[in-house]
């Protein structure tokens, strides 16, 4: 018999009115570590959000009470957690939509555990890594704030709500001001290494960004576009933007981790 992996010290809520596939992924996520806690519909996994705080969330899209993406808007509400949306549709407009709902990662089904367990630790490290080497408050402009330490951006004095992934999206654009990051580096950094050719996340995302920060979304002056290989963020440290012609890329040297 294997021997059980270490505990990691991580909880994962998983939501699904299957008890059987609770059980499934109860117990190989229980064999590499993890702590589980159980909710078979929407309102119970709402309950065990506030009761237990949860690490990550594997949420169900069909569900008996509220459906997934509602559920999700209410987590979204009222907590930041990581979550995957687990479904058994693969129609790319249902990963959209949890995607722009705030969902973190999306698995269809049916998955193997091996895949579960790999988006689980990934999704896992990129939050860690974000709540990582940055700190303080960075004063990008009159405009912009961002407060690192309390995760915040405002925008014109007010606090702007961004999703997990649209923060850790920014959160490696700023900490590589005036750097291209391409679309590779983007995608390996905020999404993981799997993800390295789903160039329309990086897309969407900007998107989003831009209509959160931008003044004139389709002029952007923060999150500048290098047609072909990816995006770098203003470099405010010097004051000012490096031409386009002149970007820093990874020819002469090598963005932050």
């Amino acid at each position: 018999m294997a021997a059980q992996s270490q505990p990691t010290h991580h909880r994962i809520l998983v939501v699904d009115d299957e008890e059987r596939m609770v059980r499934l992924i109860r117990l190989n996520l229980e064999r590499e570590g993890f702590e589980v806690v159980e909710a078979f519909n929407g309102r119970q996994a709402l309950e065990k959000l506030r009761d237990t705080t949860p690490d990550l969330i594997l949420l169900d899209v069909m569900l008996p009470d509220l459906d997934g993406f509602e559920v999700l808007q209410m987590i979204r509400e009222i907590s930041n957690v990581p979550v995957i949306m687990l479904t058994a549709k693969g129609d790319e407009n249902d990963r959209v939509r949890g995607l722009e709902s705030g969902a973190d990662d999306y698995v269809v089904k049916p998955f193997s555990t091996r895949e579960l367990i790999s988006r689980v630790r990934a999704v896992l490290r990129r939050t860690e890594a974000v709540s990582g080497s940055m700190h303080g408050i960075i004063e990008v402009d009159d405009r912009l704030k961002i407060d690192f330490d309390r995760r915040e951006v405002w925008v014109d004095g007010k606090l702007v709500k961004l999703r997990p992934t649209e923060y850790r999206l920014l959160y490696h654009l700023v900490q590589n001001a005036g750097w291209v990051l391409t679309y590779d580096q983007i995608l390996t950094r905020v999404w993981g290494y799997e993800y390295r050719d789903e160039a329309h996340y990086v897309r969407l995302y900007i998107n989003y960004l831009r209509q959160k920060l931008e003044k004139d979304p389709a002029n952007p002056q923060y999150i500048l576009t290098e047609r072909g290989i990816g995006y770098r963020f203003v470099d405010f440290r010097r004051g000012k933007s490096t031409p386009s012609g002149e970007s820093k890329s990874e020819g002469n040297a090598e963005p932050r981790e």
